[in-house]
């Protein structure tokens, strides 16, 4: 299956196998980042990132044909993300894919991104539903039961702003550039996170949502206290703000847990994922390893390449989804918002968030 990703600022083309027993083989997988592009404008800029999309996509699915050393006709089936995300970029991607299905004969498969990274365990250690997972990125965080292929239900999600979004602005603020959660990151490795002492953000609800404005908030009002930042400072501020976002979700998750357990009595040792791009941040894994320790769960976190957006979970979400339903029609729409669990009820500040 050849998957293509272009829903955010990552071109990424990929090709994946799946064996006879259900597990799966990346073939190849390339991605492309536009970080340099968007830089200097402190975030994604939708333009840019749809015409670079548009200017490199038929390049990288050629290189990621050429390094499975495979040609149209080997493949299955042609997968593309549908949404949600910026609108340009995912219909770049997607228009592609149904240009290539329409003119091979292969099935086409418009896949969740969502979706995809929820599925990325099946691909990388065989994992199979029911799981607990949480999606946390710049633009998503969430807390979805995985029942099966195409069968989600979201416990928790964002009210406001997604993590990666709080820890974006954070970085912006403290001018630590783009992008703002490994720079976040690497500054609180020097800091000290007991001198501010910020709000943990939704702790003791009886939800499973999670909340992140008011911590950016503290932040800002915290570094406008300084007349002038010094790097201890910056350092001392985002590693207090770390810690304040660690223990917010962690408190989400535990309760996230309590609910898996009561939808999943049968499940012996019940598995979290984490994944999304924030999933890379070492002090998040840390907090999260902790609490699954406590609550006897299993950690399971990707690969950091498949954390971060990458084709190769389109590819492997579209086998996925080719197991147990038909192809999709070519008059499949891309969407900016397309919740996972489409039951659920919309949160009204969380946008594409929900």
């Amino acid at each position: 299956m050849l998957g293509i990703e272009t829903s955010c600022d990552e071109t990424a083309a990929a090709v994946v196998a799946r064996k006879p027993d259900g597990s799966g083989e990346i073939i190849s997988s390339v991605v492309l980042s536009q970080t340099a592009l968007h830089a200097p404008y402190g975030g994604v800029v939708p333009e840019i990132a749809a015409r670079s999309h548009l200017t490199h996509l038929d390049g990288l699915i050629d290189q990621a044909m050429s390094e499975a050393n495979c040609d149209l006709d080997d493949l299955s089936g042609i997968a593309a993300t549908a949404g949600p995300g910026l609108i340009g970029g995912v219909l770049t991607g997607l228009m592609t894919a149904k240009a290539m299905a329409l003119a091979t004969g292969k099935p086409f498969y418009g896949i969740n991104h969502l979706e995809g990274h929820a599925l990325t365990p099946g691909l990388t250690e065989g994992l199979r539903p029911p799981y607990l997972i949480l999606l946390v990125s710049g633009g998503h965080t969430q807390l979805v039961s995985v029942d099966g292929v195409g069968v989600y239900a979201r416990l928790g999600t964002t009210i406001d702003d997604a993590l990666g979004e709080a820890f974006d602005k954070t970085a912006k603020l403290l001018g630590l550039g783009y992008p703002g959660g490994p720079a976040v990151e690497q500054a609180a490795a020097g800091g000290n996170s007991q001198r501010f002492r910020f709000p943990v953000p939704m702790k003791g609800r009886d939800d499973c949502n999670f909340s992140f404005s008011g911590l950016k908030t503290a932040v800002r009002q915290a570094a406008t206290k300084i007349e002038v930042l010094e790097v201890q400072d910056v350092a001392d501020i985002c590693a207090a703000f770390q810690q304040a976002a660690g223990e917010a979700v962690a408190d989400r998750v535990q309760r996230a847990m309590k609910t898996f357990r009561n939808l999943h009595p049968a499940v012996q040792t019940p598995v979290l994922v984490a994944s999304g791009g924030v999933a890379a941040n070492l002090a998040l894994r840390t907090c999260l390893k902790r609490t699954c320790d406590q609550a006897g769960f299993r950690l399971s976190v990707p690969p950091v390449a498949l954390c971060t957006d990458n084709a190769a979970m389109i590819a492997w979400a579209g086998l996925e989804n080719a197991a147990v339903r038909g192809p999709d029609e070519f008059s499949l729409s891309a969407r900016a918002r397309w919740p996972l669990d489409g039951d659920a009820e919309p949160q009204p500040f969380a946008g594409v968030k929900a």
